[in-house]
């Protein structure tokens, strides 16, 4: 039995010329007159074109029976009920042969000869590119129109063979114009078996890719994927047992390896994304989580950067967002819980000003709170008679002017009134009333002239000249001016304290002008 993968091989032939019949050169000769020596030649002649056209061609089919090829004779015996099947002309018998029917067959050899040639060329081109191995089945199918063709030939049936062997040529030609789409193919099963790990599957497409183009640039790229596999597998394998863990970081950093090794490889990149995004999911519920703990124990700002890196992760969570608002409100509450408490301790120590910055500080949070607006309805009026208070003990001479000292009384009343009182108020009320009795006590002083000087006591009276005079005047500072005619005014200040000895004021005009 013959290989489909051997070629098949045209059969050597010498065709015959065919040569003008008796009656036609015998017409010729009458035309130009035969000369005496043409007829015996002619007779020559006529025996050897007979013994061409009858002898020649029986010896030709025999050597070429002894000398096809080795695929025409192997395909003889597998062929047999092939050539058998096909419908045979039955031999002309040599003595029913003519020039005329010789001419036919050379010329009916001649095409199946042309044909077969054409046939064989492009055999050799597709043998070359491996199609043995991509196509065996179709090219096996041609070689066995071939040899049904060789038996076909051999039996003078040239039309027949010629018909057999343009099908096997249009078969080659069919199968030469799928080679792109059958690399396609190969090239495209190559990447699916990278994709599953399948070496092997991938190694046999790219070498029948190589046979029938060894310069095709995706074949570098797959076959360097390939070679990769035995390192990118196991990555993928150890990926998956640390996901089974829930070792999402060791999981993503092996199936970045991967893609490393192998940056088209998009079974890889897809788990590598899958994974990636359970690890990001991991992460925020992480986030959520140390968020949620760490505004149960009041560390806000720990609470902050907890949701806000949650809200990375996830751009636009909701969760994250809602997180970030129960901070910033347990925030602004325990805010305005310490500002209420401090108030508050502010008002029992009778701080009433630093209480009214409490106060003040919550309304500036949330103008909305109660405890701030009733607090500073508190605060604002204690913290107001506070410093009335200070001011008057502070400066108690102030407290000699009548006026001043009346408006203290006034004060001094209101500040009994008030409550709740504490100590620090007792304190002020108790010194103020010291304060005003000294204020409102009197002392009598004496003032003494010259008679020529004419004086005043500010604030007092207008005392006019006199030798002395006795004035009854409350404790304080005050200041008299002496002035004379021709001479230089004089003004002199003194004080009167209470438990003390009146000064001696003596106020006289002295120096001429």
């Amino acid at each position: 039995m013959s290989s489909p993968n051997e070629p098949v091989k045209p059969i050597p032939f010498d065709v015959a010329h065919s040569v003008p019949s008796p009656v036609q050169q015998q017409a010729t000769t009458e035309k130009k007159g035969t000369p005496s020596w043409v007829l015996p030649a002619f007779g020559g002649l006529l025996l050897l074109a007979i013994a061409v056209f009858f002898l020649l061609p029986k010896s030709i089919d025999s050597a070429n029976q002894d000398q096809s090829p080795p695929q025409q004779q192997a395909s003889q015996g597998t062929n047999a009920g092939s050539s058998e099947a096909i419908t045979r002309k039955p031999a002309q018998p040599a003595n029913d042969t003519t020039p005329w029917s010789d001419a036919q067959q050379a010329k009916l050899r001649k095409e199946a000869q042309e044909v077969l040639a054409e046939l064989l060329e492009l055999q050799f081109a597709l043998q070359e590119r491996g199609v043995a191995q991509w196509a065996p089945e179709r090219f096996a199918e041609v070689a066995t129109l071939a040899a049904a063709a060789d038996e076909l030939y051999k039996n003078r049936q040239y039309e027949e063979a010629t018909v057999q062997y343009q099908q096997g040529l249009t078969d080659l030609q069919n199968l030469q114009t799928s080679i792109p789409e059958t690399l396609n193919t190969l090239l495209e099963q190559a990447t699916e078996s990278i994709e599953q790990g399948d070496i092997a599957g991938a190694d046999t497409a790219l070498k029948l890719a190589t046979l029938i183009d060894p310069q095709n640039a995706d074949i570098d790229t797959l076959a360097h994927r390939t070679a990769v596999l035995p390192q990118l597998l196991p990555l993928l394998t150890q990926a998956a047992e640390a996901e089974t863990t829930g070792d999402l970081s060791t999981a993503q950093a092996l199936l970045q390896q991967a893609a490393k090794l192998d940056p088209l490889h998009q079974r890889t990149h897809s788990e590598l994304d899958r994974v990636a995004s359970l690890a990001k999911a991991q992460e925020f519920n992480a986030a959520m989580s140390e968020g949620y703990a760490a505004l149960d124990e009041g560390r806000f700002d720990k609470a902050r950067k907890a949701f806000r890196s949650a809200a990375t992760l996830q751009s636009g969570s909701g969760e994250a967002t809602s997180g970030l608002q129960e901070v910033e409100t347990a925030a602004t509450a325990q805010r305005l819980g310490n500002l209420s408490r401090t108030g508050l301790q502010r008002e029992q120590k009778e701080q009433w000003q630093q209480a009214v910055v409490a106060y003040e500080q919550a309304q500036k949070i949330d103008g909305s709170v109660i405890f701030a607006s009733e607090g500073l309805n508190r605060a604002r009026s204690r913290a107001h008679l506070d410093n009335q208070l200070r001011n008057l003990i502070d400066k108690p001479q102030r407290l000699t002017d009548l006026g001043i000292a009346q408006s203290s009384a006034q004060l001094l009343a209101k500040a009994k009134e008030t409550r709740p009182r504490g100590s620090l108020l007792t304190q002020q009320i108790n010194r103020l009333e010291t304060l005003l009795a000294e204020a409102n006590s009197t002392v009598d002083v004496t003032l003494r002239s010259d008679g020529e000087t004419e004086v005043i006591v500010y604030k007092v009276a207008r005392l006019g000249r006199f030798q002395q005079h006795q004035l009854t005047l409350r404790p304080g500072t005050y200041t008299a001016l002496g002035t004379r005619n021709g001479y230089r005014d004089v003004r002199l200040s003194f004080t009167i304290a209470q438990g003390t000895i009146p000064p001696s004021v003596t106020i006289t005009c002295t120096e001429p002008i």
